[in-house]
């Protein structure tokens, strides 16, 4: 058999990273749902959580050094304050992966 002409083509798979933590915030039990992107020179988790009103609330967080960052600073205050739980649910799943 001869192989002169064939070409390979190479297939590369991502993993798609999704999942949904329980976080105990403020006495309160609210579930956020996490998804991982792949931007061109950062990745990115994109996070989703209900308010007390049943109003969903996305933000993103990105990786600044150690630590997953929330990005937009116009999320309510409840959710700043609680950023280091909602990096330690990223690391935590990563290391899983």
């Amino acid at each position: 058999m001869r192989f002169n002409n064939l070409s390979f083509m190479r297939i590369q798979f991502i993993k798609n990273i999704h999942f949904t933590r329980l976080l105990k915030i403020n006495g309160r039990l609210r579930e956020f749902n996490f998804r991982k992107m792949k931007g061109p020179q950062e990745e990115l988790f994109s996070v989703d959580v209900s308010d007390d009103r049943g109003n969903r609330i996305m933000f993103q967080m990105q990786k600044d050094g150690n630590a997953w960052k929330i990005t937009d600073q116009e999320v309510p205050k409840w959710i700043l304050e609680n950023d280091d739980k909602l990096n330690e649910a990223i690391e935590e799943e990563l290391r899983n992966v």
